[in-house]
């Protein structure tokens, strides 16, 4: 019976057996710092493999700075640490589909790998500037933990790495570098293969940040660099007023495709029995379209001019009509253009969606009403909608103090999850730096809005807030606290909002909208130091541990490493119940079944193993001895032989 590793997924080896599949002939072999003997590759083959030239000692394009190496190690190197729920913080724990996710985001990131993996329609993150000011996190890499600490100078009770970048340190722009670059890496792996990445960020570093996405992400896949102007009036540094930050945008791969979002900007001003549109000539001004390589587009409109409609439009036909005007394409530069649609469509939309409008000048043109209220996204973003200062209202609004500095606009996230995420296909937006927890509301009230069913994944550290500032007076000692009650008072405003407009009669009713979220904290394995090296115990030792899990952690600890474990979403549904005294626990209808039980029961394991779960968890410890493993794995056997049976 196999067990489950209880850590995060090893990229590193993972990348090797990717590559053992091209090349197989670069593995070698080598010993790990343990001695162990290990999986390499030999790179001065792979080299080889990948170029027809040797390119040793050749100058090529690169982007580097002091650390990047560890950057790039840091991000594969796997972690024994585990996601603990919190179902006392969490809102509508049974029925959420959303996580609010507190601890260092590099952790969890690489505690994601499997469960998220090519899963994450939409990223989002508004990381540290870096202006010289601002808290960033700093990665040891090699450092040992007393360098470490004396290094940065802060170092949270629960081990956090966060420290204030200044300007006066010599490696100011290579810190920042080094904590982006492996999230950003670990960030990919999660998206879908459609999937795209927002991220918000000012002069300090955009230009850092644009090479390491072009490494991360391709440069192929760089979709835009969106000017937001924010502040209006514009923030002195330096003799030039700044109004605009950006947001940079990487897919996952060319088959991102973004949608149409609405049109604020445009309002209409004719109106007919379906709505309002506006008017836009049917003809195609472009004479590279012409008679001659679209002929099907060169056909006649015939108008009749003495029937007029309330806009001043004059009703037309495809057919011949006895004492009606015949149009055709106008000449342009001596070509005869032709019209956008064919005439199939055009006749299925004559006199509804095209009809005639009579210039100035006495001519006619063919017009389509032009209904679609959506546009692409434009590159710069002016409106007052995306102004900071909506964001900082809108906050003070919910919790009627100042109790989080310059938090994004909610408009402005609403906007790039139009862009970017499917409205009933349930995707799931992630922000690992979630700050207030904007984009959770965006995300809410979005789905409010057209019904969606989309979910988010908050993370966020919980960094202190300062002992004077509005928040830690009003009783919130860290972001997170600041995060999960935005959401909670957020939520309930937008249901309360959608039960008010049920009752009006005549409206459409409005189903309520996944306003919970679960809350899972960052902390150390479950498992016991003896679980992972047992070589360095003795057998006297050894006889005095009784179970190779902590102490102080239950049922429901367990469940979820084993879900982090198996690479299963945080979010499935799941039941407790008793059988024979012994709590089991069921996920998502049986995707998994679990129970931790000690000395469970034969009855106990045959129940589980007549429901024929995919997968089937228990402790080690539940077991006597191994004549009790092996009774176990032949109920399995008779009973379900398409589970996978483990142990932890």
């Amino acid at each position: 019976m196999q067990r489950l590793k209880m850590e995060s997924v090893d990229i590193t080896k993972k990348n090797i057996q990717k590559i053992a599949e091209f090349f197989p002939n670069v593995i070698t072999e080598t010993r790990d710092k343990d001695g162990r003997v290990t999986k390499a590759i030999n790179f001065e083959l792979l080299k080889q493999e990948l170029s027809s030239e040797l390119i040793d000692g050749e100058e090529c394009y690169d982007f580097t700075w002091v650390g990047k190496k560890a950057s790039i190690i840091e991000a594969n190197r796997p972690i024994r640490k585990t996601l603990r729920p919190c179902v006392e913080e969490s809102k509508d724990w049974e029925t959420t589909g959303n996580l609010y996710i507190e601890g260092d985001n590099l952790d969890v990131l690489k505690l994601l790998q499997e469960s998220y993996l090519n899963s994450i329609k939409m990223i989002y993150i508004d990381p540290p500037y870096n202006t010289g000011k601002d808290f960033i996190y700093k990665d040891s890499f090699t450092m040992d933990k007393d360098d470490y600490e004396e290094e940065i100078g802060l170092y949270d009770e629960d081990e956090n790495r966060l420290f204030q970048n200044t300007d006066s340190n010599g490696r100011f722009h290579s810190d920042w570098c080094s904590m982006m670059y492996p999230r950003l890496k670990l960030a990919r792996n999660l998206l879908s293969e459609d999937g795209v990445i927002f991220v918000s960020i000012d002069d300090n570093e955009v230009h850092n940040l644009r090479k390491i996405c072009d490494e991360v992400f391709g440069e192929d896949n760089f979709v835009a660099q969106i000017t937001v102007v924010g502040n209006p009036r514009g923030r002195d540094y330096g003799g030039v007023a700044r109004m605009h930050d950006y947001i940079l945008v990487f897919s996952k791969s060319d088959r991102t495709k973004l949608n149409l979002i609405e049109d604020k900007a445009n309002k209409f001003s004719l109106f007919d029995d379906i709505g309002g549109f506006e008017l836009r000539e049917l003809r195609n001004r472009n004479i590279k379209f012409n008679i001659n390589n679209r002929p099907n587009l060169y056909y006649p409109f015939y108008i009749n001019e003495t029937n007029i409609d309330e806009n001043g439009l004059y009703e037309i036909s495809l057919k011949r009509v006895d004492g009606w005007l015949e149009l055709y394409p106008l000449e342009s530069q001596g070509v005869k253009t032709v019209w956008r649609w064919g005439k199939q469509k055009s006749a299925e939309n004559v006199n509804v969606n095209i009809k005639a409008k009579k210039m100035r000048n006495g001519s006619y043109q063919i017009v389509e009403k032009y209904r679609e209220p959506r546009v692409m996204a434009r590159s710069v973003w002016w409106d007052k909608e995306t102004n900071t200062e909506k964001g900082t209202l809108l906050l003070k609004e919910l919790f009627a103090v100042k109790c989080f500095d310059y938090p994004k606009p909610m408009e402005m996230i609403k906007r790039i999850c139009e862009m970017s995420v499917d409205f009933d296909a349930g995707d799931i937006i992630l922000d690992f730096f979630s700050g207030s927890a904007t984009t959770a509301h965006a995300v809410m009230q979005l789905n409010a809005e057209d019904g969606g069913n989309r979910k988010f994944i908050m993370v966020q550290l919980p960094e202190p807030t300062d002992e004077k500032s509005e928040a830690y007076k009003a009783g919130y000692n860290n972001i997170c606290e600041i995060g999960k009650e935005r959401i909670r008072r957020a939520g309930d405003k937008i249901n309360e909002e959608i039960k008010n407009e049920q009752l009006k009669i005549g409206e459409e009713e409005k189903k309520l909208v996944d306003i919970g979220f679960r809350v899972l904290k960052v902390d150390s394995t479950n498992m016991k130091d003896v679980y992972y090296a047992a070589e360095e115990y003795s057998q006297q030792t050894l006889m005095k541990h009784v179970s190779n899990i902590k102490d102080d952690r239950t049922d429901t600890d367990l469940l979820y490493g084993v879900l982090i474990d198996w690479g299963l979403p945080l979010s499935l549904s799941h039941k407790t119940e008793e059988i024979e005294g012994a709590k089991v626990h069921t996920v998502d209808e049986g995707s998994l079944i679990a129970c931790f039980t000690e000395n469970v029961s034969e009855n106990v394991v045959r129940e589980i193993a007549r429901r024929q779960p995919l997968r089937a968890v228990f402790r080690d410890s539940s077991f006597r001895d191994s004549a009790d493993k092996i009774n176990i794995v032949e109920i399995f056997k008779l009973l379900a032989p398409n589970t996978s049976v483990k142990v932890i």
